[in-house]
């Protein structure tokens, strides 16, 4: 880890609540909202949501599984995420959540008209937004979990939202 958390400490809560109180249970409500008002489907989210992950390379964000009414995705999803490209398992708007996730992740200067054509066929435009300001949450929360080595000490609540 790249901090020091005091002894006794659970790291997320320390880190997301303690640590910097003027930001730190902000930025954790966004991520707490990001779950628990988002509109998408659970296929949808969870393809964003994973690929970002991988992306991040944060640990605990890819081991994570987003739980809605009692259902979860697959346990082949993740490589289905990493193929979204070729995958079979998606239909177009999750195939689309995926794409859109790791443009906006690694390529954001090229999302050109023909992508935001294929977007708005498919998502409408208040989507479009959330679905940007959820990319946004995951990238910043599972970027800071893994620079700061949160991700090698967090141990996952229950996924139930």
């Amino acid at each position: 880890m790249n901090i020091d958390i005091p002894e006794g400490k659970d790291p997320l809560a320390y880190v997301w609540g303690e640590m910097v109180p003027g930001i730190g249970p902000a930025a954790a409500a966004l991520s707490q909202n990001v779950y628990s008002k988002s509109s998408f489907g659970l296929r949808e989210f969870e393809a964003a949501r994973l690929r970002i992950a991988q992306i991040n390379g944060c640990i605990t964000c890819q081991d994570w599984r987003t739980k809605r009414d009692g259902e979860i995705v697959e346990s082949t999803f993740a490589e289905a995420v990493t193929d979204w490209r070729t995958t079979d398992a998606f239909d177009d708007r999750t195939r689309l959540a995926a794409e859109y996730a790791e443009r906006y992740a690694i390529d954001h200067h090229n999302l050109d008209d023909e992508f935001w054509e294929r977007m708005s066929a498919h998502y409408s435009q208040a989507e479009i937004v959330e679905l940007s300001m959820c990319l946004g949450s995951w990238l910043a929360s599972g970027r800071l979990n893994h620079v700061l080595g949160l991700d090698m000490v967090c141990a996952l609540p229950s996924s139930e939202t």
